[in-house]
């Protein structure tokens, strides 16, 4: 076993913590120690098992533009071919199947709007023609034509962001909605940063250029290079679901010497000197405060919660700058059904079959249901019995806002009222149901967000200190987002480099897989 002689503190035991604990393990000197929160392993990315149906929180297809990331993955669960769709066949099976495993899915997912179908991205089909009528197709062309001869030079907002990317009709017939459904304020409020970092280059031109590919390229390589992320066609994921692979990563991290600490809330963070920061912790609800030191520290915590705990060196702007930054919050209803009341329909016939879509955007005006997931679809194995179907009703909010404060019984039937509404599911068909709440689930980019970058300044001077992840950041980073400034954050202690901006850059440069620090002592 590799001998250690410094320690690192790690904030948080999601995909950024588990995955720097383990680099760290693998190719330092250096022992990690994480401090988790919760009672759960993954953060976001785990799994909840209910009564054997497996809840994905938020939805996390495997994949990655970075190679370095793919073949990580693969190092805990390996991939093996999708199998038998119907879970009753998977007796026959039985032996070649086991458990430790990465199967290859294929992605769909689509856009309920109108009480119809829509491609996700849209594409400009029959299906699409005919669902929104030749007058708005035309006015969507029109628009687009006109954004392409005369740009906005100058992107203020995230509305701009999308009308030059796929012109104000479209913007208005397929994203405004949507967005400020997920956001609750409108998108000329929102930094135009977030698009650029969740669909980055993709626009109509590039979404027609895929689908005329797709189409002569080959169907069976799961590595897509090139392709916009909200394009892919395939992706990996863990038989039961993303906390497995988390759960997996935990275990290896333990037995190679490293500690994982649940129920560990990190109230203060105080620098002994340049290389020794002392950590203080208490088990919650209540309990006593524990102290821990270590050489480096890696913080997933929200950046509210990690200025707040260092609240003794930290200036008054700084402390306003981190205050002021908003999060979305979360709530996922899973409902057990019997089957679902929408078909799918063929050249106009509608036919009893199960749909393929891993998630459906809701983009219906008349309810607030942001998101349906089907986790059938993901994974066979997500579901107890496959003669049933295992939902994620998906809805963002504020935390203390009325959704967020309807009680547990309450909020359920008013989901389930929601489906029935848009004719998704029949009342009676309802087997089961639970809830979860995850506050903090997205980083947002409004209130002090445009200052964000004198705050980053002020934690880059503690030459210690790497923010990694999604919430450490306050970045909507996708997961493998959030393992690559891990790696690159211990690529960084390696090579002794002291600019931290190559960690900051992922998910903002147009070549962020292929970003890393060469030729690293391991």
């Amino acid at each position: 076993m590799r001998k250690y002689n410094e320690t690192a503190i790690i904030i948080g035991a999601g995909p950024g913590g588990l995955t720097a604990a383990y680099e760290l393990l693998e190719r330092t000197h250096i022992s990690p120690l994480i401090l988790e929160k919760s009672l759960e392993i993954g953060g976001i990315s785990r799994t909840v098992n209910y009564k054997g149906n497996r809840l994905d929180i938020g939805g996390h297809r495997f994949f990655s533009k970075s190679q370095r990331v793919m073949d990580w993955w693969q190092l805990f669960l390996p991939v093996m071919d999708e199998p038998p769709q119907r879970l009753a066949d998977l007796d026959y099976h039985k032996k070649s199947i086991p458990d430790k495993i990465m199967l290859v899915r294929k992605r769909l997912s689509r856009i309920f709007y109108l009480r119809r179908f829509f491609d996700y991205p849209v594409t400009f089909n029959f299906n699409t023609f005919r669902n929104l009528g030749i007058t708005r197709v035309i006015k969507i062309g029109f628009s687009y034509l006109r954004i392409r001869l005369s740009p906005i030079k100058h992107e203020r907002n995230l509305e701009d962001f999308f009308i030059n990317r796929f012109g104000k009709e479209l913007y208005e017939t397929f994203f405004k909605d949507y967005t400020e459904k997920v956001w609750g304020i409108p998108c000329t409020l929102i930094e135009p940063e977030w698009g650029a970092q969740r669909i980055k280059g993709l626009s109509i031109s590039k979404a027609i250029f895929h689908a005329m590919k797709s189409v002569i390229t080959d169907k069976t390589s799961i590595s897509q290079k090139g392709i916009e992320t909200s394009l892919i066609n395939k992706f990996f994921y863990p038989k039961f679901g993303p906390g497995q692979l988390w759960e997996e990563v935990a275990e290896k991290v333990i037995q190679k010497g490293g500690t994982i600490l649940k129920n560990s809330n990190v109230v203060r963070i105080e620098w002994l000197k340049d290389d020794l920061v002392e950590v203080s912790v208490i088990a919650v609800p209540g309990g006593e405060i524990t102290k821990y030191r270590a050489n480096y520290l890696f913080s997933t915590m929200p950046v509210k919660e990690l200025i707040k705990s260092m609240e003794d060196v930290v200036p008054e702007n700084i402390r306003r700058i981190a205050d002021g930054l908003p999060y979305r919050d979360f709530i996922t209803v899973g409902l057990l059904v019997k089957k679902l009341k929408i078909n799918q329909s063929i050249s106009g016939r509608k036919i009893n079959r199960k749909i393929s879509d891993n998630w459906i955007y809701i983009q219906e005006k008349d309810v607030m249901i942001g998101r349906l997931q089907i986790f059938n679809n993901w994974s066979p194995y997500m579901v107890a019995d496959e003669n049933n179907t295992w939902l994620g009703l998906e809805y963002f909010c504020n935390e203390g806002d009325v959704l967020w404060n309807k009680g547990d019984d309450e909020f359920v039937c008013f989901a389930i009222a929601e489906l029935v509404k848009i004719g998704i599911i029949c009342e009676e068909d309802v087997l089961d149901t639970t809830i979860i709440r995850v506050p903090k689930a997205y980083p947002a980019y409004f209130g002090t967000y445009q200052e964000m970058g004198t705050l980053i300044s002020f934690t880059n001077s503690f030459k210690n200190m790497f923010m990694i992840g999604r919430n450490g950041m306050h970045k909507y980073n996708n997961q493998d987002h959030s393992m690559l400034t891990a790696m690159v954050a211990v690529d960084h202690i390696l090579s002794k480099n002291q600019d931290k901006s190559i960690i900051w850059n992922i998910n903002t440069e147009k070549d962020y897989h292929e970003m890393a620090i060469k030729n690293v002592p391991s």
